[in-house]
């Protein structure tokens, strides 16, 4: 039993890792439309700059907040200046320039800061609890909380704000969002912006549990955009909810299916996507979209 809560416990934990990413995915989706496969890289260029802010002697706790902050303006940066550039074209020739981004990102984080593994430590202590004979991290039930926290205020902001209905608005329709009065390029900025800094947020949480290098968060890519597919995309609760599953399925499936075992835990998400794509294309969270003729 001991076993299988500290299995479940730890596979919450990095679900959580792959939710704070995928979280920030659906925010760029909602404002914009599109996927941004560049949100790793850019949580990896967050995480870099916390390092280095802490290399310089400020304190852990205001190192990611001014890595928070300095995200949202980049964030913003590049939707002003490079993704307005695709506004009105074809949505894949700026979905392509998002992985163009994610690589350009990466050369530059092992360019400044090479490709070396650097150490950054944990917001939360290393310390344990022992629950039913399962010894559970503080840090795996810190990193819980935080997601849960994060997923609540992003749920209030999409479903709940005037702000979140301006986002979903020009994201669904922007001509019409525009002739309604709204700011659509500065709320695609603030989009990008915000998405950044949850980037940031995953950054911290990750690198202390991998080491911090340029392709720190590609794995966790492949997760988060599983959880997306998972989740539905108009779904912060749904995505959250879905990397969970996928965490703590491929924790149980590597120790109890023995012809999965370590080696293919990956294929876990890929085996949930096909099933669920093919049961529920929405996602399992997400709303069917209606085309009123």
């Amino acid at each position: 039993m001991g076993t299988f809560i500290q299995l479940v416990v730890d596979g919450l934990s990095t679900g959580s890792i792959y939710a704070a990413l995928a979280l920030a995915i659906v925010l760029v989706n909602q404002a914009t439309g599109l996927i941004n496969f560049a949100q790793g890289g850019m949580a990896v260029l967050s995480a870099y700059l916390a390092w280095w802010f802490l290399g310089t002697g400020v304190p852990l706790i205001l190192a990611i907040i001014i890595s928070m902050v300095l995200s949202f303006v980049i964030g913003a940066a590049i939707e002003r200046g490079l993704m307005r550039r695709f506004e009105g074209g074809e949505p894949d020739t700026a979905v392509v320039a998002t992985i163009g981004l994610l690589t350009l990102i990466t050369g530059f984080c092992g360019l400044i800061w090479s490709y070396n593994n650097h150490q950054m430590p944990s917001l939360f202590p290393l310390d344990t609890v022992n629950v039913a004979g399962a010894a559970l991290s503080v840090r795996s039930i810190g990193t819980i909380v935080a997601i849960v926290a994060i997923m609540l205020l992003l749920q209030l902001l999409l479903m709940g704000t005037k702000f979140g209905l301006a986002l979903r608005a020009v994201s669904i329709n922007p001509q019409s969002a525009a002739l309604s009065g709204l700011p659509v390029g500065r709320l695609l900025m603030a989009g990008w912006g915000i998405a950044a800094a949850l980037g940031a947020v995953a950054g911290a949480l990750v690198a202390p549990s991998l080491t911090l290098t340029p392709g720190m968060m590609d794995n966790a890519l492949v997760y988060a955009l599983a959880a997306v597919i998972l989740g539905g995309l108009s779904s912060p609760l749904g995505v959250v909810v879905a990397a969970w599953i996928i965490g703590v399925l491929e924790n149980l499936a590597a120790v109890y299916v023995g012809f999965i075992g370590h080696d293919l835990k990956i294929a876990v998400p890929f085996i949930l996507i096909f099933v669920v794509l093919v049961v529920r294309p929405q996602g399992l969270f997400g709303r069917k979209s209606v085309v009123r003729v």
